[in-house]
């Protein structure tokens, strides 16, 4: 232990390396459905990306800011690394990019249930950039001890300078995580207001929120093919909202299954997203949806730009 010279305490208010201020923005990353959304929900304390067991269900960069007495985490929330067969699938790998830029940490998340080729591949990639690098290996919650040992052995050698088992479920595990990444990023200012969590407007916050009702009731390619579009959004009194959007899907047949029988599905997609609508905006809300055609849109360069996504 090493001993203290007058010379070596602190002055009082004096900046430290343990008290000073740091910031950094952290880009996740990762395959589909490893749970990258949910680890940033957590991380946060609030739901501002949506979840789904679907594959591809974040399609854009979606910011989540966390403001600590020492600290601030912008993360950076990205689309599931995956092959792109679609303009809609370019788009998304367009946006991972786009958050690797001007990183100052990169946070990578596998699913300790399902490690696969592709997370390899992601891993060696990630080796390759020039800033710190965390490996989160996520689900914890569902396997025993010895499977999160094998797993954590397939990483060892990647270069990563933490590799931590959490879950974003139980909670298990994100306190660590959270001190690593600040013991990673840089001194830094306070990139955004103390109480700001999100840059996502309202709008687009509840087009997702619809998105995410459709994709948990949904099967098969379905899913996939839905964009969802604010057609209006206007407070209309004291303490109500009137909404307005259109489910696009690619098929006539996919048209009547989105709706239902009668509208039994619409109407409980309606339904669970008004719920959730409420209380994101903290008022009344009714919501009126409607769903159309739009054939092949995901390759359709006009209509992702009408859908939100900004293709290049």
């Amino acid at each position: 232990m090493k001993k203290t010279n007058e010379t070596d305490r602190a002055v009082p208010g004096a900046k430290t390396e343990e008290n000073a201020f740091r910031s950094g923005f952290i880009p996740i990353l990762g395959r589909p459905n490893v749970g990258k959304s949910s680890i940033m929900n957590a991380l946060i304390g609030e739901k501002i990306a949506i979840v789904s067991h679907r594959p591809q269900t974040t399609r854009n960069r979606i910011m989540g800011v966390v403001t600590t007495e020492n600290c601030q985490f912008v993360f950076l929330d990205t689309p599931g690394i995956h092959d792109p067969r679609t303009k809609l699938g370019e788009y998304m790998m367009h946006s991972v990019r786009d958050a690797m830029e001007g990183m100052d940490c990169l946070l990578m998340v596998v699913d300790v249930t399902s490690i696969r080729e592709k997370d390899l591949d992601i891993a060696r990639e990630a080796a390759q950039q020039k800033v710190p690098r965390l490996l989160a290996i996520n689900k914890i919650d569902l396997v025993k001890p010895e499977e999160i040992l094998q797993v954590t052995a397939r990483f060892a050698e990647m270069g990563f300078d933490d590799i931590l088992p959490v879950s974003a479920v139980t909670g298990d595990g994100l306190d660590q995580l959270t001190a690593c990444l600040r013991a990673k990023l840089p001194e830094g200012p306070r990139y955004f207001p103390d109480d700001m969590v999100t840059d996502q407007p309202e709008r687009l916050l509840c087009a997702e929120i619809i998105r995410e009702k459709a994709l948990r009731h949904l099967r098969d390619e379905i899913p996939h093919g839905i964009g969802v579009e604010m057609m209006g959004m206007e407070k209309v009194g004291d303490n109500l909202t009137e909404i307005n959007a259109t489910l696009y899907c690619e098929r006539d047949s996919h048209k009547r299954i989105i709706i239902g029988k009668q509208g039994s599905m619409l109407k409980v997609i309606g339904s669970e997203a008004r719920q959730d609508i409420e209380k994101l905006l903290g008022t009344h809300i009714n919501l009126k949806l409607w769903v159309k055609i739009r054939p092949d849109w995901r390759d359709n360069l006009s209509d992702l730009r009408t859908l939100g996504y900004d293709a290049k």
